[in-house]
């Protein structure tokens, strides 16, 4: 698989659409050998729920796309319920409905002030240097409680380790950082067992402290959640601007109708292509038939969400980006037990961020050509490296 330019749907997985929702595929890592690859739609939702496909795969020997296994091994993703359940349960609070409306105008003062620095810089600026990064990394510091002239540790670490190693230097790098990671949230933890504040990593420890969850649990929770909130979010919610500076259609309606931003949200997590590679395997522990392909007890099965919310057997022409569109939700967040700890977090930044920008800076325009912006190469979640901006 090669790095796409822009926002370029992979052709492989394209043409992968045309045909059975399950086929056979061989990775570049790991075991050599060949692996089953869900790309439908019902197939992607069938493997990610159905209990008989295990995320149990640390210490196997799978094929991969990665030189190494990206979450620490005490990680949530690699516990099937009832542990994953225990596990999710100790921060499932942090991030419902009510949370969220809580830290609402929390995050939008953030994403003000990141704003307004950028103005006071005046034009032509960087939309990522000065939002796009800054504030999700903010935000997910404030959420765990990570001191503010510590939270630049987050973007280091993510970079290290949400990249695709291309030789073994990087490859040591990324365990250097998972090593940093877990030394600092150990600290972090036993300080705020001490010492409790308002934030989540005091939840987690409160919760290891009374035995819901091990300290282990604890420190591959928090790193996850970590660098994915700052990664994810900074790559999701700048692809997003990067559309709407780049499709007349979609800012025109939104500049119209602030209203539909919500709707925005959900068909450009559709229908962006963000994610590079596979993620993480799953293992059949009896014989499985998916969409009339028998799957072996034994064998691994890896699901690739981009290709589901592009599937035609389920959204009606998909390469279409409609925000009155039909159809069953988007699996940009993934599906079944695994899904994504915070959603409505995510959600909610992007939200605020298109409207603000819409509102306080309906002039907003990119300051080079489209087909100038350049890309990351490399990453497991893809976005531009910079957008400079004028308005």
């Amino acid at each position: 698989m090669s790095d796409l330019p822009a926002l370029d749907f992979d052709p492989f997985l394209r043409a992968a659409l045309q045909g059975e929702p399950v086929i056979r595929v061989r990775l570049p890592h790991g075991a050599p050998g060949e692996c089953w690859l869900a790309t439908g739609h019902d197939a992607v939702c069938f493997v990610t729920s159905d209990p008989r496909f295990s995320r149990d795969i640390v210490g196997r020997p799978l094929p991969s796309m990665n030189k190494y296994l990206v979450p620490l091994d005490r990680a949530v993703s690699f516990v099937d319920p009832p542990g994953h359940t225990r596990v999710r349960s100790v921060v499932s609070s942090a991030f419902n409905r009510s949370g969220m409306a809580a830290l609402r105008p929390h995050v939008q003062a953030v994403l003000d002030g990141h704003i307004d620095s950028m103005v006071a810089a005046g034009p032509p600026a960087d939309l990522v240097e000065h939002v796009t990064s800054p504030f999700p990394l903010h935000v997910i510091g404030a959420v765990l409680g990570v001191p503010e002239v510590e939270r630049p540790r987050l973007r280091s670490w993510a970079n290290a380790i949400l990249t695709r190693a291309k030789d073994e230097a990087e490859v040591e790098r990324a365990r250097q950082a998972k090593e940093e990671g877990r030394a600092f949230f150990r600290e972090l933890g036993r300080a705020r067992r001490l010492r409790p504040q308002d934030d989540l990593v005091s939840e987690l420890a409160a919760a290891a402290r009374s035995g819901r969850i091990e300290e282990e649990e604890v420190l591959a929770l928090a790193m996850l959640m970590g660098i994915n909130g700052w990664h994810a979010v900074r790559n999701h919610t700048s692809n997003m601007v990067y559309l709407l500076l780049t499709d007349d259609s979609l800012r025109n309606r939104l500049r119209s109708d602030p209203r539909a931003v919500p709707a925005a949200v959900e068909e450009l997590l559709r229908w962006i292509p963000h994610k590079h590679g596979v993620g993480q395997a799953r293992i059949a522990t009896e014989d499985v038939e998916v969409e009339g392909v028998l799957i072996r007890r034994g064998e691994a099965v890896y699901v690739s969400y981009v290709a589901a919310n592009w599937d035609e057997r389920c959204y009606t022409a998909p390469h279409r980006i409609d925000i009155d569109r039909e159809g069953p939700p988007h699996l940009a967040f993934g599906h079944g037990p695994h899904h994504c700890l915070a959603p409505l977090l995510a959600r909610m930044e992007a939200e605020l961020l298109l409207t603000t920008l819409i509102t306080r800076l309906p002039g907003l325009r990119l300051a080079i050509d489209a087909a100038a912006v350049s890309w990351q190469k490399d990453v497991l979640i893809r976005g531009p490296v910079a957008l400079p901006v004028t308005w």
